[in-house]
């Protein structure tokens, strides 16, 4: 669909996101002509943008973001899944930084369903000569030259995706999600504080499978050996869905397990 550009006083002002990566991005998602888990995503944008020192607007509520992909997205373009991605920048309007205006941008990846596992399993690798940090701003979605040089890396190499890793070696993510590793009834996922992104779409499936008992969810502190040893990952993206990862180097992974797991929870919605 035709990409949305706003300001939040409808004038057009300088775009720090284009010069100085100054922005945030959150994700919002639409499933059967309905925004589902919007309280989630409208409270990480909000976290977002105050450790970024942005201003919040008093029109920012969640009201307003409902009313807007409803009108806009849903009901104007006729849109019945997708994934809504959502950018807010900082103007240079304001006597200091963090008084300016912000505006805000958006574009909407449609899908069949945003809760279904794509069918083309991914072939990832490990990057080693770049890492990513693990400090307040590694946990949410700013710009980070680490995932472009790794999307890079990945199609040089014919690979789908690559294994970050944070400064002690182990693993953070991926460039565009979070990686969980099935072995038995147990799922492993690198803590936020190992460089993992907070994700309310990973957080609304693993909160699913805990209240439901359907595994023992573990956060851990994962080096990179271990990823060799899953029976199954799966990769969760806010920005772009979900996935099972089938391929690192020579060792090849199922789907069947997660799979089922996701089918269960997409039931609960």
């Amino acid at each position: 669909m035709e990409n949305q550009y706003f300001t939040s006083d409808g004038l057009q002002v300088k775009n720090r996101a284009f010069l100085f990566g100054d922005a945030v991005k959150a994700s919002f998602f639409i499933r059967d002509s309905k925004l589902i888990m919007d309280e989630e995503c409208y409270f990480f944008l909000m976290a977002s943008m105050r450790k970024m020192r942005l201003n919040i607007p008093l029109t920012y509520t969640l009201e307003y973001f409902q009313s807007l992909f409803n009108t806009e997205i849903i009901e104007s373009k006729g849109i019945k899944n997708g994934i809504i991605n959502f950018l807010v920048f900082r103007n240079s309007d304001g006597l200091t930084l963090s008084k300016s205006s912000v505006s805000y941008f958006y574009e909407v990846d449609e899908m069949d369903d945003v809760l279904a596992v794509h069918s083309r399993l991914l072939e990832l690798d490990l990057i080693k000569e770049i890492n990513v940090n693990n400090n307040l701003l590694s946990n949410i979605r700013v710009h980070c030259p680490e995932n472009i040089y790794g999307s890079i890396y990945a199609q040089e190499n014919d690979l789908d995706d690559v294994i970050l890793l944070n400064p002690n070696k182990r693993i953070a993510r991926s460039t565009f999600g979070n990686l969980l590793f099935l072995e038995g009834d147990v799922i492993k996922i690198p803590k936020q504080s190992e460089g993992a992104y907070i994700s309310p779409l990973l957080e609304n499936f693993v909160t699913f499978l805990h209240k439901n008992n359907l595994a023992d969810i573990q956060e851990h502190e994962i080096i990179a050996f271990e990823s060799q040893k899953a029976e199954e990952i799966l990769l969760v993206s806010d920005e772009k869905g979900i996935f099972s990862v089938g391929k690192i180097r020579n060792k090849t992974f199922g789907n069947s397990r997660f799979s089922e797991l996701v089918e269960d929870w997409k039931k609960s919605f």
